[in-house]
């Protein structure tokens, strides 16, 4: 189940020994970067779905007005800008281009300026200069800037015809603190915007935007009364449409006011057991972001509103405070699709009780390796999938007449814990990877679904697809896929708390993406953590209450660094007991198996190798002489991540290595340096 050419195991073993020797008992501290770039959040921590308040504008030429009189617009962006912060003065150009760009397309502008410092001159001077044609505003009371929470002299606002938020972050990537880019990596702005236009949710909704600080007296967009059309609906419709509209996964749909107070009963008890919406990871610690960029949390004062709504008399508000409404495709989300791979005939799914695993192995005919950057799976009979995992089989390097196909079958049940590929799950059924980074799809492949159905009471048959989209070149990054895994469990009858645990060394220097445990019905909590070199553990990710029914993926906002020498850890808790009332038979030892009767203790994650090119293939030995990984963490003893002159080999070599003479030496330093002498 692991994925040999990232961590093989016996190479581990030796190395860790090495690394032990000497090391700190203690964890170092680390220096915070100097470097800033935008960062994703998750919508709620943003406010995305809330409805902005009817903000007056006073432009410093021509008369005041409220953003309702706005309301023609398809968009409106409400921009943070000052005359006298560098990065935000390095973003005009680019805002003013934007702002030519998308009013032929019904876009409005609005440039707030909230520092008291910048004069009405200094504006007229920019506005001057850079051919700015929408109104300009000096904030000097603060009544924008704090009704809306903005945090940077660098943050839009965008704004659907609704007033409703719809992106907060960030112009683009190509500016930052103490860095800039010849060109953006991400148009996240200008992204956003083709979305709304487009009738569909920006990918990313919320980042931060580095540039110069503010100090604001809230944190959010202000709430406004609670009645359904102004706080109701949008809270629904940011954390439940995706699922709950009519054709959706959902049983019922909840997209009118009569659609939610008849199901009030039922919110309320799922919403204050915590079930929905669907988000299981333990929650971030009070006063800090929320590490996951898919975070579903619904938000205290959502929660607060939603339940004093459904008590207080369930009041509708006024029409005319309603949210645009959400249209969803009936086709692929992820556009129109590359290609197509389907399983060749439909599968019966029977009325009643219950069905085991369908495995179902379909052969691709691509004659040379693809690069896929979005993938979705879609069943053709929803209300009957419970899940879908599919996992990519490379086709041999030396086939052998008559045994392919059974060789295939053996070689996706074996290696299915790095060769995962693509889930779906309801309310999670696309991966779309960001700029830079794909997953390979090599030539001649074969697709292993690996399909679980319920049978909902009427016979049904369905053909699930998968879309994907190439993308035209090799990607920055490939997205690899492991799995630590512990194959030997057993559970034994009657145990309520049964632990087990499994491990994998990483090998050489990576970056970890995303996690997805999987368990079975006996399934019951599930934890990654990051065994560092000093011996500390780092916790990933905490599942307290796993739940069978929804395989969901953990994205992480920020890439978290796994350098070589370390140990992934994972443990899973499983409940054997009669107190399970998922549990098929509390009175049997359990043990590995592919059917829910069984039980699988593995945890998946995505990561990828900077030091390795898209595609390639090296042994751990050639990736570590190139990422000088091994060098690196044997010499820097105190894994404080820098090499001092005391822990160089020779005061030659650390004067070579040092490139900018700074008093130590860094990974890429070393890294450059290697490569440089060949050894």
């Amino acid at each position: 189940m692991i994925a040999k050419h990232f961590f093989p195991p016996a190479l581990a073993g030796l190395v860790l020994s090495i690394l032990t020797v000497g090391a700190a008992t203690t964890k170092p501290d680390v220096a915070t970067p100097v470097k800033e770039a935008p960062r994703i959040f998750a919508p709620h921590e943003l406010g995305i779905g809330r409805l902005v308040p009817d903000l007056r504008i006073q432009p410093t030429a021509g008369k005041s007005f409220r953003l309702s009189t706005l309301n023609s617009a398809k968009a409106t962006v409400i921009a943070f800008v000052s005359t006298s912060c560098p990065v935000s003065k390095r973003f005009a150009p680019t805002l003013a281009q934007l702002e030519r760009d998308y009013a032929m397309r019904g876009v409005k502008f609005v440039f707030i300026d909230p520092l008291v410092s910048d004069t009405a001159t200094d504006i007229a001077a920019a506005v001057r200069v850079h051919g700015f044609k929408s109104p300009f505003m000096r904030d000097v009371d603060r009544e924008v800037r704090n009704a809306l929470g903005a945090r940077s002299t660098t943050e839009v606002f965008v704004l659907d015809a609704a007033r409703t938020l719809v992106y907060r972050g960030a112009v683009d990537d190509q500016y930052g603190l103490a860095y800039s880019l010849d060109a953006p990596r991400q148009r996240l702005l200008a992204d956003a915007l083709d979305a709304v236009l487009a009738g569909k949710a920006p990918r990313v909704q919320a980042t931060s935007a580095p540039g110069c600080a503010l100090e604001t007296t809230t944190k959010n967009i202000a709430s406004s009364a609670v009645d359904y059309h102004s706080r109701i609906s949008r809270i629904v419709q940011q954390n439940c449409l995706e699922c709950h509209h009519a054709g959706g996964v959902a049983p019922f749909s909840l997209e009118t006011y009569d659609d939610v107070a008849s199901h009030a009963g039922m919110i309320r008890k799922v919403v204050d057991k915590g079930v929905m919406p669907p988000w299981f990871a333990a929650p971030a610690t009070v006063g800090q972001a929320s590490p996951w960029a898919n975070d579903r949390t619904l938000p205290a004062e959502d929660k607060r509103d939603l339940l004093a709504w459904v008590e207080g008399g369930k009041k509708p508000g006024h029409s005319a405070d309603a949210p645009l409404p959400r249209v969803f495709s009936k086709d692929w989300q992820i556009g129109t699709p590359d290609a197509v791979v389907q399983i060749p005939k439909p599968i019966v799914v029977k009325a009643t009780g219950k069905m085991p695993y369908q495995n179902v192995f379909v052969e691709t005919s691509f004659a040379e390796d693809r690069w896929v950057r979005a993938m979705e799976v879609r069943p053709t009979a929803r209300e009957v999938v419970h899940h879908v995992l599919v996992f990519v089989i490379p086709k041999p390097t030396n086939e052998v007449a008559g045994v392919t196909k059974a060789a295939t079958k053996r070689r996706g049940r074996q290696d299915e814990g790095g060769n995962f590929f693509a889930v779906y799950v309801p309310g999670n059924s696309v991966i779309d990877y960001p700029p830079d980074f794909a997953k390979l799809l090599p030539a001649g492949a074969t697709l292993h679904f690996q399909i679980h159905y319920t049978p909902n009471g009427t016979v049904a048959g369905d053909q699930t697809r998968l879309g994907l989209v190439f993308s035209p070149k090799p990607p920055r990054h490939e997205v690899r896929v492991a799995g630590i895994a512990n194959p030997f469990l057993r559970i034994p009858p009657g145990d309520a708390n049964h632990q087990v645990d499994a491990v994998l060394p990483v090998m050489f220097d990576a970056k970890l993406l995303s996690f997805m445990p999987h368990m079975h019905v006996r399934g019951k909590a599930f934890r990654y953590e990051l065994g560092q070199l000093d011996g500390s553990k780092k916790l990933l990710l905490d599942v307290p209450r796993y739940d069978f029914n929804w395989q969901l993926q953990y994205k992480l906002a920020e890439p978290v660094e796994a350098p070589f020498g370390s140990k992934l850890l994972a443990t899973g808790w499983y409940d054997n007991s009669a107190n399970n009332p998922a549990n098929p038979d509390p009175l049997r030892e359990v043990k590995w198996g592919p059917q829910t009767e069984d039980e699988m203790m593995l945890g998946y994650l995505e990561y990828y190798v900077p030091s390795q090119k898209p595609g390639e293939k090296l042994s751990v030995g050639e990736t570590v002489a190139r990422d000088g990984s091994l060098m690196f963490n044997l010499l820097d003893r105190n894994h404080d991540g820098k090499i001092t002159r005391d822990e160089a080999p020779t005061a030659e070599a650390f004067r070579q290595a040092d490139a900018n003479a700074d008093g130590f030496v860094t990974r890429e330093e070393l890294k450059v340096y290697l490569q440089r002498n060949k050894r």
